[in-house]
């Protein structure tokens, strides 16, 4: 079952990040005007990162042309900080190599300019509750990739190291439902855990498996098959 926004009584705090002011400000304003909370805004990547820690929004809608900082940086650095925040790039490109390092920067979704405003409404609601969004055409082209990366033989290692750490249970657990897709919500619902503690056994996962995102922690488990579990 899709999770929703249906039925919460606040509205979802969003933060625009783009270099040219009319075109932040409108997308902003339209936002505001449907009933989305715009907590900032930031026209560079150094400002981004700032004013996202600050302003604590649950949705980033995020340029990758910034100056100073990247956009795929920004994402990787506001991910980083809070594993709960979702990023939704918003971007004139639609160049296959720039949807794949945003997606492995940690980026939700992916929408391009040429977007209706009631696709960005509808792709900033589906990306708050941790749906995938991409626009038409590039969604198969990610989880191509996945399946790709999964294919391919792992790195040979050297001998002297050591085994790769073993994850408890409840930790296998909460990484086959990553890897099939679920926002943190949904599988503290179906754990029966809190939100909180689903966000610790990522987060401990990520740090005993050496990984720096939950887009390499999908590839993990689709490499083993845990997805299809």
């Amino acid at each position: 079952m899709t999770e929703t926004t249906e039925g919460r009584r606040d509205p979802i705090k969003v933060m625009v990040v783009d270099d040219h002011p009319m075109w932040r400000d409108a997308v902003a304003r339209d936002l505001a005007e449907s009933g989305f909370e715009v907590v900032a805004t930031a026209g560079d990547g150094d400002q981004a990162v700032r004013r996202a820690k600050a302003a604590a929004p649950e949705v980033l809608v995020l340029d990758l042309n910034l100056p100073g900082k990247p956009g795929v940086q920004v994402c990787k650095e506001v991910v980083a900080a809070d594993p709960a925040l979702r990023v939704l790039v918003l971007s004139a490109s639609g160049e296959h190599a720039d949807v794949l390092e945003a997606v492995k920067s940690g980026a939700t979704g992916y929408l391009l300019k040429s977007a209706s405003t009631e696709e960005l409404q509808d792709a900033v609601r589906r990306t708050a509750v941790g749906d995938p969004v991409f626009t038409p055409g590039l969604a198969g082209l990610v989880l191509g990739e996945y399946r790709r990366l999964a294919s391919e033989p792992a790195p040979a290692q050297d001998t002297g190291e050591p085994k790769a750490p073993r994850l408890t249970d409840r930790e296998t657990e909460v990484l086959r439902l990553v890897a099939k897709g679920l926002s943190y919500k949904q599988i503290a619902e179906r754990l029966v855990i809190s939100h909180r503690t689903v966000q610790n056994h990522v987060q401990n996962t990520l740090g005993k498996l050496q990984l720096h995102n939950r887009v390499e922690l999908v590839r993990y488990a689709i490499e083993r098959g845990l997805d299809d579990e």
